[in-house]
């Protein structure tokens, strides 16, 4: 109920005044052009992950990622003390997320293109590379497949941005990116 009601009640049915058609034909114009720059967007930039989810038992994801990185390590990391994984270009590359880790480290040649499996073992986590724009939440029971090309070369952080209990804020990886 208003305070001062129409004058006539059935207000809906009055013509429209030529500034009101005006500004509905601007608004709904400027959404198709919104909604046909969203399209193009999607189909020619690159900022899209082509990703896959499949369900999957955590202990059968841990055996794949332990199995990969036993395969492929070339060295320990001297500060963390976790294994430096280095698979050849175009392969599958395995990572996995756990209280309060991502393991293991991640070494991929620059302009090659890989497989990058992701999973989670307890809780759920984000997966987010930095400095890039890549943000995903990570699932316990599911994997996530993408499919990435390195651009640039060196060393990238890899944070858990959901928060995952008290150790949240040291759950911390790294890919690096060599030529």
């Amino acid at each position: 109920m208003s305070l001062t009601p129409p004058e006539n009640r059935l207000w809906w049915k009055e013509p429209l005044h030529g500034i009101e058609i005006t500004w509905i034909t601007i608004a709904f114009l400027w959404g198709l052009l919104m909604f046909g720059v969203m399209v193009y967007w999607h189909m020619t930039g690159e900022q899209n992950l082509s990703n896959e989810a499949y369900r999957i038992n955590p202990d059968v994801y841990a055996e794949k990622v332990e199995a990969a990185a036993e395969k492929y390590t070339v060295r320990v990391d001297e500060q963390s003390g976790m294994p430096v994984v280095r698979p050849p270009a175009g392969t599958d590359v395995y990572m996995l997320a756990r209280l309060w880790e991502w393991w293991p480290i991640l070494e991929l040649e620059k302009g090659k293109e890989y497989r990058l499996h992701l999973s989670s073992l307890d809780w759920m986590h984000g997966f987010s590379l930095q400095p890039t724009n890549i943000n995903l939440q990570i699932h316990p029971n599911y994997e996530m497949v993408l499919t990435i090309k390195p651009t640039e070369t060196g060393e990238f952080g890899i944070i858990c941005n959901e928060f995952c209990g008290i150790g949240h804020h040291e759950m911390l990886g790294k890919m690096i990116i060599v030529e």
